[in-house]
């Protein structure tokens, strides 16, 4: 069994993080698993912005999501593709797991459209049945991450096992191209590489999905650029990283960043604490949380 796991130390935390991968036979459809958890029975509220992915979610403790205060959402649910960012507020100690799905993820392992999905959380029972509220109980009783890791791999494993059709599709070879290029590519480049028409492209890009093309290669592109945000050194201007990734200038990269997360580059890296790339919280908020940096 393929896994990885990567240990941090956050400050004023002695919690160690993980992100962890799944066998190498779940690849094509998940991502990654991410482990987070609340210290502390303070409200919070969490901001998550697009990373062109699709995820699942499991509670496992007495924790509530709501969003907007008001709108509770279940203990376990899948979401699809989100078109702008969203706030989420986390009421009383809890720890959870997201399984982030690779961007077709969930229609290669569900044959699900995308389309269908997004901007929408849906409750796991509606989608597994019995078999969702059964996999929730296993992954409370589990003590170890190491437990839940292979009970959410046995799960995934079954679920594999049903398909009918071929997860080696030629969507898979172009979302592998866009991230090879940063998201630096036109849809005409995607068309000449594909050989499919720009309509035929973008239905096949809704459907799978979840988005059109163009907004996937946007994603992309500032993922890799907030990656090089990440790691820049005291003497590399925000201007270089800006061109690196693409942006034609500053004023460019700021309206691209704030219409994907609501907040400037700056207040990215130097007010939020990261539980994963696209994930975070406020630092002026009491009690931070434990997390997952999404390293990938």
């Amino acid at each position: 069994m393929q896994k990885e796991i990567c240990t941090f130390e956050i400050n004023q935390l002695a919690d160690q993080i993980m992100q962890i991968l799944p066998p190498k036979e779940l690849l094509p459809y998940i991502k990654h698993y991410l482990f987070l958890e609340s210290t502390t029975a303070h409200q919070k509220t969490l901001r998550l912005f697009s990373d062109g992915n699709t995820g699942m979610v499991f509670l496992l403790h007495q924790g509530c999501l709501s969003v907007n205060h008001s709108h509770y959402l279940p203990s376990s649910f899948l979401y699809g593709q989100i078109s702008h960012f969203q706030d989420l507020v986390l009421a009383e100690r809890t720890s959870f797991i997201i399984i982030v799905f690779q961007p077709n993820g969930l229609y290669q392992l569900l044959n699900i459209s995308a389309r269908e999905l997004r901007d929408q959380i849906v409750d796991t029972r509606d989608v597994f049945g019995q078999s969702a509220t059964r996999l929730h109980e296993a992954l409370m009783q589990c003590g170890q991450s190491t437990d839940k890791i292979q009970t959410l791999n046995t799960f995934f494993y079954e679920l594999m096992s049903q398909r009918k059709f071929s997860s080696h599709t030629l969507l898979s070879s172009v979302l592998r191209h866009i991230n090879h290029h940063k998201g630096l590519l036109t849809v005409e480049q995607l068309v000449r590489y594909t050989g499919y028409t720009e309509r035929h492209m973008e239905r096949i890009f809704a459907e799978q999905v979840g988005m059109s093309p163009k907004k996937f290669t946007n994603i992309v592109q500032l993922h890799a650029f907030l990656k090089l945000l990440r790691s820049k050194s005291d003497t590399t201007s925000l201007t270089t990283i800006c061109h690196e990734s693409g942006y034609f200038d500053q004023s460019h990269l700021i309206r691209a960043f704030k219409k994907y997360t609501g907040i400037t580059p700056s207040e990215y890296l130097n007010g939020t604490s990261r539980l994963a790339i696209n994930f975070m919280e406020f630092k002026d908020m009491l009690d931070p949380m434990s997390g997952l940096y999404n390293l990938s």
